[in-house]
C-alpha cells in the first residue's frame, strides 16, 4: 500500500477536525447565550426605518430596556412626534402597551408588528430558540465572508410568532441570518445581522434588516419588498432601576 493510499484511509477514518466542535443543539443554546444577557441589564437606542414601496420612509426611534433574567422589557417611543411617550412593557409571557393620548394599557401578543413594520414584538427580547424550537436538520454552508451551520427549527409549541425557521449561525455562535415560515412552509420573512458591537464577552447587533417576503408592491413591473432596517446605537449594559420595568414608569416618562 502505498504512503499516499494509508493517508486517504486516515482521512475515511479518522476525519479531520471541523468548525463544529459542539452539536447542533450545542451550538443553538450558543446562539441564544450570546444574544441574551442574563447576568446584567441592557438598554440601547433603536433607530428603526420602514421601507415601503412607493411610499416614503418611516423613522421610529426608541429607548430599549432589558432585563433579562426577570423576562421583562420595556420600549418608549421617542419619535416620531406623533407617537412620543407610547411604550411597551413586557413581563414574563404578558405584554403591554401603553398609549399616552388615552392613558390606557392593553394587552397586546409578542407575535405583533411592532408599530407597523416588519420587525415583531418578540425581536426585542432574549432568544431562546433552544427551549422554543426542535431542531430538524443541519447542514454547513458559507454565508458570504462567513462559514456558518443552517438549523431548520420546528416549533415545540403553538404559542410561537413563526412554526418553522431557519437559522445560520456563525462559527463564534453569532446568528447571521434567519428564515421564518409559515406551517405550510411559507417564507414570510429574512432578516440579516452583518455586524456586532462587541463589549468585553457580549455581542449586540449593529444593525438587523428584515425583508418582508409577502408585503410589498410592484414598481415598474418588479416586485419590491417591505424592508425594516434597525439600527442599534449606545448599547450599556449598566446597571438599570428596578422603577423602569413598570406601568408607572411609562406613564411617567411620557408626561
Amino acid at each position: 500500500m502505498t504512503f499516499f493510499r494509508k493517508i486517504l484511509l486516515l482521512l475515511i477514518f479518522f476525519p479531520l477536525s471541523t468548525l463544529w466542535s459542539i452539536t447542533d443543539q450545542e451550538l443553538l443554546r450558543k446562539a441564544d447565550s450570546l444574544a441574551s444577557y442574563m447576568d446584567t441589564d441592557f438598554s440601547a437606542e433603536y433607530t428603526i426605518i420602514q421601507e415601503k414601496p412607493g411610499q416614503s420612509r418611516t423613522k421610529t426611534v426608541a429607548g430599549v430596556f432589558r432585563r433579562d433574567a426577570k423576562e421583562t422589557y420595556v420600549i418608549v417611543i421617542m419619535e416620531p412626534a406623533i407617537n412620543k411617550g407610547q411604550g411597551y412593557l413586557k413581563q414574563g409571557k404578558t405584554l403591554w402597551f401603553y398609549d399616552p393620548g388615552s392613558k390606557r394599557f392593553n394587552s397586546t401578543s409578542s407575535q405583533e408588528r411592532f408599530q407597523n413594520t416588519s420587525a415583531r414584538n418578540s425581536d426585542f427580547t432574549r432568544s431562546t430558540l433552544a427551549q422554543d424550537y426542535r431542531i430538524s436538520t443541519g447542514a454547513d454552508a458559507v454565508l458570504g465572508r462567513f462559514k456558518c451551520r443552517i438549523l431548520s427549527l420546528d416549533a415545540a409549541a403553538n404559542d410561537m410568532t413563526y412554526p418553522k425557521m431557519k437559522i445560520w449561525i456563525d462559527e463564534d455562535g453569532l446568528v447571521r441570518k434567519t428564515e421564518d415560515y409559515s406551517l405550510s412552509g411559507q417564507l414570510l420573512r429574512t432578516s440579516a445581522i452583518a455586524d456586532y458591537w462587541r463589549i468585553g464577552n457580549r455581542y449586540v447587533p449593529k444593525q438587523i434588516i428584515f425583508v418582508d417576503e409577502l408585503r410589498g408592491a410592484h414598481i415598474n413591473g418588479t416586485f419590491v419588498n417591505e424592508k425594516t432596517q434597525i439600527t442599534i446605537t449606545k448599547p450599556s449594559f449598566n446597571k438599570l432601576a428596578d422603577s423602569i420595568f413598570s406601568k408607572t414608569f411609562l406613564e411617567t416618562v411620557s408626561r
